[in-house]
């Protein structure tokens, strides 16, 4: 049995806490590793490691930590196959999918490699007399990510990147469900030029989790999973006076009004509501249908169904693979049996797949659903799709604004007034207008509002410049020493 070691240091550690916890392929159900899981003694070695190297690294120039990053994208866009694969054998989503993730975390690479220009402060001369007054920006020190089983590749790079490049040193927690991924980018790291120490790696649960949160040496923590325990994080992060971002869950909702032309419409349902088997906290997982453009856009999405290929994702010819696990899939299911006990009219049936070996679930419609079924106010994070009847914009929106979420939300419609008053009056981060997974460039940021984000800053993009570093206001001035006089008033600027 494969065995998953920690990285700290610059190399791999084996684990020492005896613990274990199980590495599955979702697509045969097989266990294929065991990776070892953190005591907090182990979580406190790996932080002191990376405050050892805080020092080198924070002193290193701009322009050495951007030949790093540049070297550092090189090397992962050589190997993002290599890297694709690894996430496809342990989450389960289809390799195209995986290519894409590993895409997107390049581009916050990138963007990183811009941090000469990115961490530059400002400059004001004769504030007052003789006195100029800058700004600069400056590393926290050692900083945290957490991060989920459903982009092992990509949402580490949303944080790492940005924070090792302003100069801080990271230690990773990702998840224990598909943990490879996370060692081969620290791989890639050392390979790239990165002082031992800055990067690490440490598996674990929530023993490990609680360790960062408590951690005196630790100054930030970036986290993304579900709404409860983002919660849980940002205040726990927050009473040891640490900075939090902590991104939670979603209900994304697509609004599709009449005029919106039915094809493409139907076609982004599919993609965006099953892609990754709905494991995506930006998957759309309600549409909201608008006047007469239920009926013919339910039979649409309904149509297509049947020509979705489910299968192994490392099968080319896969469209969606398995969820993480068995206990998920279950979950899952059971809304889909709850749906249909209150009321909501089953289209397409995911269960009927069950027989497939691995985690599998199919693409499952539900039409006919209202924001009073736990198919409606839960997120369900897997491929359903409900399908919710207004009969006008204003209910549309007004569905989408009581929501406790608001993460991402989608229009789809010919009407650009329409589509203008909708990113004006939706109470959401990220809005896409014909466009159904609004996932910003890497140079803007990427955030939810409500009970979709705790802290007060998105991530990566300028957000996440502003999160992982702080501002320093400096004011000089040079006098001649003949000028010098004591006075004990407040300072004048005029």
């Amino acid at each position: 049995m494969n065995s998953i070691a920690h990285w700290i240091g610059g190399a791999e550690r084996a684990g020492e806490s005896g613990r274990v916890s199980p590495v599955f392929n979702p697509a045969t159900g097989e266990q294929i590793a065991e990776v070892a899981l953190a005591s907090a003694a182990e979580v406190a070695g790996a932080v002191a490691v990376a405050k050892e190297a805080v020092a080198e690294w924070r002193a290193a120039s701009l322009s050495k930590r951007s030949a790093v990053l540049f070297k550092f994208r090189e090397l992962l866009a050589e190997r993002s196959g290599e890297l694709a694969a690894i996430v496809t054998t342990e989450h389960g989503k289809v390799l195209a999918d995986a290519a894409g993730e590993v895409a997107r975390g390049l581009e916050n690479v990138e963007f990183a490699t811009g941090i000469p220009n990115l961490m530059k402060g400002s400059f004001s001369e004769q504030a007052a007399t003789g006195v100029d007054v800058y700004s600069i920006r400056q590393p926290l020190g050692v900083v945290a990510g957490i991060t989920p089983f459903n982009f092992p590749a990509m949402v580490p790079l949303w944080m790492c990147a940005t924070a090792i490049a302003a100069g801080n040193t990271f230690v990773l927690k990702p998840s224990e469900k598909d943990p490879s991924a996370a060692l081969f980018l620290a791989r890639l790291w050392k390979e790239a030029g990165l002082p031992d120490g800055v990067f690490n790696v440490v598996h674990g649960d929530k023993e490990a989790v609680d360790a960062i949160l408590a951690h005196p040496d630790i100054a930030a923590v970036s986290f993304v999973g579900s709404t409860p325990i983002a919660k849980y994080i940002y205040e726990t992060g927050t009473a040891h006076g640490k900075r939090v971002q902590a991104l939670g869950g979603a209900k994304n909702h697509m609004v599709v009004l009449p005029d919106a032309e039915l094809d493409a419409a139907a076609d982004a349902a599919i993609s965006a509501g099953y892609g990754a088997a709905g494991e995506r906290c930006m998957a759309i997982s309600v549409v909201v249908a608008v006047g007469d453009i239920a009926d013919p856009l339910v039979d649409a999405i309904a149509a297509r169904l049947p020509k979705v290929k489910i299968g192994d994702g490392a099968d080319p010819s896969s469209e969606m693979g398995p969820l993480i696990s068995a206990q998920h899939r279950d979950k899952v299911a059971g809304y889909i049996e709850a749906g249909a006990s209150e009321g909501a009219k089953i289209v397409a049936d995911g269960r009927d797949i069950s027989e497939m070996s691995g985690f599998f679930l199919g693409p499952t419609l539900l039409d006919n659903v209202n924001p009073s079924m736990t198919v409606y106010t839960d997120e369900i994070f897997g491929p359903v799709l409900s399908v919710v009847r207004v009969d006008t914009y204003a209910e549309a929106l007004e569905l989408i604004n009581s929501n406790e979420y608001g993460n991402g939300t989608a229009i789809f419609t010919r009407d650009g007034g329409a589509a203008r008053q909708f990113q004006f009056d939706v109470n959401v981060g990220m809005v896409g207008v014909n466009v159904p997974i609004p996932v910003p460039v890497a140079y803007y940021s990427f955030g939810g509002w409500k009970a979709s984000l705790f802290g007060d800053t998105h991530m990566y993009g300028p957000d996440g410049i502003h999160f992982f570093t702080r501002s320093k206001v400096v004011t000089s001035r040079w006098p001649d020493p003949g000028t010098s006089t004591v006075d004990l008033g407040f300072p004048q600027t005029r």
